[in-house]
Order: C-alpha cells, then sequence, then structure tokens
C-alpha cells in the first residue's frame, strides 16, 4: 500500500518541480540569490566589522544586513508558485488529472507545496548560510543558533501571506491577479512596520509593539538584541521569552492559514 501511493505522490511532486523550476527560472533564481546575498554579505561586513556589539547582536545585525534583497527574491518566486503554478493547474483543468490518482488530497496539496515553498527555502538557506560562512565565519560559527533564529523570524510573514495567497488562488483561480495582492500585501508590511514604530515611539507605548510582532517577529527580535540604529529600544527591551511568544504566535497564525487551506482543498473546492 505504501509503495503505491508512494509512486503518485512523487509523481506529482515531480510534476510540480518541473512547472515550479523549468529552465531559466531555478538559473535566473540562483545568479540573482548569488548576485545580491554576497554584494549584500560584503557590506554588512565592513558596516560592523567594527562596532561594539555583542557577538550574538553582531550576528543579528549581519544576518538582517543581507536579507533585504534575496528575501524579496523568495517571496517573489514562492508566491509565483502559488499563484501562478497552482492558479494555472486549476485553469487548465490539471488538478483533475491529480484527483484520478489514487492519493487524497490533502497529499496531492502537501506535493505541490513542497515544490512551491519547500525547495524555495531550502534555496535561500544554502546561498544565504554559505555566503555567512564564506564571508564572516568567525562571526556566523560561534553564533549559529541567532543566524537561525533570525530567519525563523523573517519567514513568518512571507509564509503568512503564501497561506493567504493559496487561500485566494483557490477561490479566485486567476494568477496574475493574485501575485499582485501577494506582492502588495508583502510591501504593506514595511509601511505597517513604520507607522506601528512611529506611533510607539511617540507615545512610548509598547502594547501596539507586542501585538504586531506577531505578524513580524522581526520586530521584537530586533528589540531585543538593540541596536543605536533602533530608536525604540530606549524605551522597549522585550526578554528571550517574549521573543519566543511572539515567534510561536506567529507561526501558530501561519499553521491556521494553511489549514484551512488545506481544509477548502479537500473539502470546499470544487471544478
Amino acid at each position: 500500500m505504501g509503495k503505491s501511493k508512494g509512486r503518485p505522490f512523487m509523481e506529482v511532486l515531480a510534476s510540480a518541480l518541473h512547472e515550479d523550476y523549468r529552465f531559466p527560472i531555478l538559473e535566473l533564481f540562483a545568479f540573482l540569490y548569488v548576485l545580491g546575498t554576497f554584494a549584500l554579505s560584503s557590506a554588512g561586513t565592513f558596516a560592523y566589522s567594527q562596532t561594539s556589539l555583542t557577538d550574538e547582536a553582531m550576528a543579528y545585525q549581519f544576518t538582517t544586513s543581507i536579507l533585504s534583497v534575496p528575501l524579496l527574491i523568495f517571496v517573489i518566486l514562492i508566491f509565483k508558485n502559488i499563484a501562478y503554478g497552482l492558479g494555472s493547474d486549476l485553469e487548465k483543468g490539471i488538478i483533475q488529472t491529480y484527483f484520478s490518482y489514487p492519493l487524497k488530497r490533502r497529499s496531492i496539496l502537501t506535493a505541490k507545496l513542497l515544490s512551491a515553498l519547500g525547495v524555495s527555502i531550502v534555496l535561500f538557506l544554502v546561498f544565504q548560510i554559505s555566503a555567512l560562512y564564506i564571508v564572516a565565519p568567525d562571526i556566523v560559527l560561534p553564533q549559529l543558533g541567532t543566524v537561525l533564529l533570525t530567519y525563523v523570524a523573517n519567514f513568518s510573514y512571507p509564509l503568512l501571506i503564501a497561506g493567504i495567497l493559496l487561500l485566494l488562488t483557490f477561490v479566485i483561480r486567476r494568477g496574475g491577479i493574485t501575485l499582485v495582492v501577494g506582492i502588495f500585501l508583502y510591501l504593506a508590511l514595511s509601511i505597517a512596520s513604520g507607522i506601528v514604530s512611529f506611533f510607539a515611539y511617540a507615545t512610548e507605548s509598547t502594547l501596539i509593539l507586542q501585538v504586531f510582532s506577531f505578524l513580524s517577529p522581526g520586530t521584537v527580535l530586533g528589540a531585543y538584541y538593540g541596536s543605536a540604529l533602533n530608536p525604540l529600544t530606549a524605551f522597549w527591551q522585550p526578554t528571550f521569552s517574549q521573543v519566543v511568544l511572539s515567534m510561536v504566535g506567529s507561526y501558530a497564525i501561519v499553521a491556521v492559514v494553511f489549514f484551512i487551506g488545506y481544509y477548502y482543498f479537500s473539502r470546499r473546492l470544487n471544478l
């Protein structure tokens, strides 16, 4: 039984990989990761090489400094995979072909998400951590836990939007519109972060920051490690338990959104 189900699952996964990373998509994104990551890692090393930060804060600041452009590339890749990958399968009726396989619907969706999200995350981390190791091993290796924690904090919001796009794709079945919505929501976080930070700084209230950290755990993590460039640290010094709580809460929200996506795909999606 396991072999009979395993083969169709691998066929769906292989088909999804072929569609999501057909030439030259994989090569193009790999090149952009290399270009963006190594360029920013060199600048980050120079910027923080003579600071008086603690080792943990140094690792956090350096990791954050090389995240911006590669993270945007990563976001575009996973949004493209979900919006156009799943959207195209729905529009063209390919999903109906998968439904004829001896697989449950949730297994089909798992295979699609492993391709759309799993491979993208591995590709991103390989280039990012390689750049960190090559450029600044003395910063990264002793503080690998801090580096990984920084990635975990910065992945939650893109994954939340990916879950929202998954639901939106099932409902409207149009990849172009879904992709535009995803990019808008991602950019909206930067605007919201600025507004929240300004309001919190003006009122010296941490409540709005604590609530916002459930959407963006990077906010509380940045305040925890502290920086002269972060004015919020003047009145907000969160504990590590608060950092963990915000991350757990953030990923709980992500899990709920994806659970709804699985439920809708398994029980409510009509083709």
